[in-house]
């Protein structure tokens, strides 16, 4: 499994901008946590930390493309540096607004500003993958490099970010996402050599999301974003269910421990199926994963279950991301892998809302049946519009 990796970062300045671009991407996973812990440790108002995370989550998913296309038209070098000094101005000033009980909206302010300044790294990341390996088989395997590195920031993320809230200060756990996102973005920002050149645009469509393809992956990806969000939380609720909240961090590092070893063993190996077939069955096995936990009822068999179950997400989103590079053109590149995010980001609110309700309501082992449904929702989608995915396939590896 290791040879298809071997000399992966071998490139001029590529060890560079893959070390940048995972620091830079660490607050993605610690941003919404660390604002809840702040806020509901000062003022015991989880709703207003809730609310005021979702408000910095929502922002980001509306901004995330318009981002990105600031990045297609001036280049990363020109649009990270004055984001990121945004970004880190907004996330001070909402600590600095929680810390001295100013009024609420302050906090939605700073949060907005926080969210719709945060940049899509990920994006950025294999924005330069696609200009170093763009139409060869060694794309496939940088894509599922970045997979599985964004399964270990979420992995990681949070459980930092809750040790530091709790055992250090309520402060830290946001101080350190601010460094990362600061050090990592900006030093990503410095790598000229590999960032992807600026060109004209020429695409008639204007955004990529007016791009059949792109579109109906952007609704596949809303309808896993909500498994996502929705597992994550039932996860949580379930754990207490069963008198073992402690254990809630590590039901969901297996069910991101799966992705990980899925993506390491997917970008290991040269598919002879086509892309799209690729795609298409990874939602179905990923539905079929989700089925047992449904009926589960000991943690133990969980975190075995949760495990399996997402071990079809990394390739999932490795097939999505290489879609995605095929079906925009390089004018529009990042904004097209933003509208990927995007729609995640989305599904993701969408799932945590669902299950918080449905986990109130039926009990948290039921409400994983919404989980099911909407992972069954994205592979209806995704097969139905499977015909608008029709793209050529890369050159096959040269035979040694």
């Amino acid at each position: 499994m290791v040879g298809p990796y071997r000399g992966l970062f071998e490139g001029p300045g590529v060890k560079a901008f893959v070390l940048a671009g995972f620091v830079g991407r660490m607050p993605m996973s610690m941003l919404g946590i660390g604002v809840v812990l702040l806020i509901s440790t000062l003022t015991d108002n989880y709703a207003t930390a809730g609310a005021v995370a979702a408000t910095t989550n929502v922002a980001f998913a509306v901004a995330a493309p318009l981002s990105g296309r600031l990045v297609d038209r001036f280049g990363q070098g020109r649009v990270i540096p004055p984001f990121a000094v945004v970004n880190a101005v907004a996330l001070a000033a909402l600590m600095v607004f929680a810390g001295f009980g100013l009024p609420d909206w302050t906090l939605y302010a700073a949060g907005l500003v926080v969210g719709a300044t945060s940049l899509s790294i990920g994006s950025m990341v294999r924005a330069r993958w696609s200009v170093i390996h763009g139409g060869s088989l060694r794309l496939h395997t940088a894509f599922a490099f970045e997979s599985v590195a964004d399964e270990v920031v979420f992995v990681a993320g949070p459980a930092l970010v809750t040790v530091l809230a709790t055992g250090v200060n309520p402060y830290a756990g946001l101080v350190v996402a601010l460094v990362c996102m600061l050090l990592g973005s900006l030093a990503l920002a410095g790598q000229r050599r590999t960032q992807p050149p600026v060109q004209e645009v020429r695409s008639a469509s204007g955004s990529p999301i007016l791009i059949p393809g792109i579109a109906m992956l952007a609704c596949v990806y809303l309808a896993l974003g909500s498994v996502f969000g929705s597992v994550d939380l039932i996860t949580v609720a379930y754990a207490e269910e069963h008198g073992v909240k402690w254990a809630s961090g590590f039901l969901l590092a297996s069910f991101a421990g799966g992705s990980m070893v899925s993506g390491l063993w997917f970008g290991s190996r040269a598919w002879r199926i086509s892309l799209r077939a690729r795609f298409v069955r990874a939602q179905s096995v990923f539905v079929v994963g989700l089925v047992p936990i449904v009926f589960i009822d000991d943690p133990r068999v969980m975190a075995a279950a949760l495990f399996l179950a997402g071990f079809a997400i990394s390739p999932t989103l490795i097939t999505g991301f290489s879609l995605t590079e095929r079906l925009v053109p390089p004018s529009l590149l990042t904004e097209g892998m933003a509208w990927i995010s995007t729609s995640i980001g989305f599904g993701v609110a969408i799932g945590a809302w669902a299950g918080g309700r449905l986990t109130e309501t039926l009990g948290a082992s039921s409400a994983y049946v919404f989980s099911l449904g909407a992972a069954v929702v994205a592979v209806i989608i995704g097969i139905g519009g499977s015909g608008l995915l029709r793209i050529p396939e890369a050159p096959s590896p040269p035979k040694s």
